[in-house]
């Protein structure tokens, strides 16, 4: 019984990722034509928060996926209101913080992150952009989700209706 009940809920969890990954261009969509919505300090700083945590989501931050988010970042049309320079300099400070001193840095993160809250054009934004950020090895997993809502939770936004 233990096995079919785990066996229905990976099941679950594989329909509710490939709900996610069909959205994503319908998400990509609205974003770009919310880009002129979201060009305040705050957006900034929250969608940079949210790239730092999800790459963290699984307690480490490597090389490699740092490099793999700091090109994401560059390359997101939706963030091309701001220098990529200054994008990847709060990316890699989030990222430093949550390395250097993990319980520190996540409440920095989950700060810079509030501070879209109470804005829900920026807020959907934020949460979008954690999942494709998530999602964009194509493995959104399980720590990745529990990061984004986290992340929702202080957003004050519900998780649910982004199918996680």
């Amino acid at each position: 019984m233990a096995f079919l009940n785990r066996l229905i809920s990976n099941a679950t969890n594989i329909g509710r990722l490939m709900d996610l990954m069909d959205k994503a261009p319908q998400w990509r969509a609205q974003l770009l034509a919310k880009k002129n919505e979201l060009r305040g300090g705050s957006f900034r700083d929250a969608s940079m928060g949210m790239c730092a945590l999800v790459a963290a989501a699984d307690g480490t931050i490597d090389p490699a996926e740092r490099m793999r988010v700091a090109g994401l970042i560059g390359s997101d049309p939706v963030l091309q209101n701001f220098p990529t320079d200054e994008l990847r300099d709060l990316f890699e400070d989030n990222c430093n913080r949550l390395v250097a001193d993990p319980a520190f840095g996540r409440a920095h993160v989950l700060q810079q992150i509030g501070k879209a809250a109470g804005k829900p054009t920026e807020a959907h934004a934020v949460v979008q952009i954690g999942i494709m950020i998530g999602n964009a090895d194509g493995n959104f997993d399980q720590n990745e989700i529990a990061a984004v809502r986290e992340a929702c939770q202080t957003l004050g936004v519900d998780p649910q209706q982004f199918g996680i």
